[in-house]
């Protein structure tokens, strides 16, 4: 019984506490995207490296935000 007990406990604090990670996650994410769309218009003549750093970043938070759904709860 106290195996059992310990795993609705964990559960209990588990969930608000992924919850709470993936809210402030997407939160940073929505910042960078902000940013990245606003980079473009602030940089004269920007160079294919300027336009491939950018894919980058936008790939990986597009990545980080793929593995916070899988998080479920």
């Amino acid at each position: 019984m106290g195996f059992e007990q310990d795993e609705e406990e964990y559960k209990a604090v588990e969930g608000p506490a992924i919850r709470t990670f993936k809210h402030d996650i997407k939160n940073q994410l929505s910042n960078i995207h902000l940013a990245l769309a606003q980079l473009p218009y602030e940089v004269e003549n920007p160079t294919e490296d300027f336009a491939f750093y950018l894919d980058t970043i936008k790939m990986s938070c597009a990545k980080i935000d793929s593995m916070v759904k899988e998080l479920g709860v």
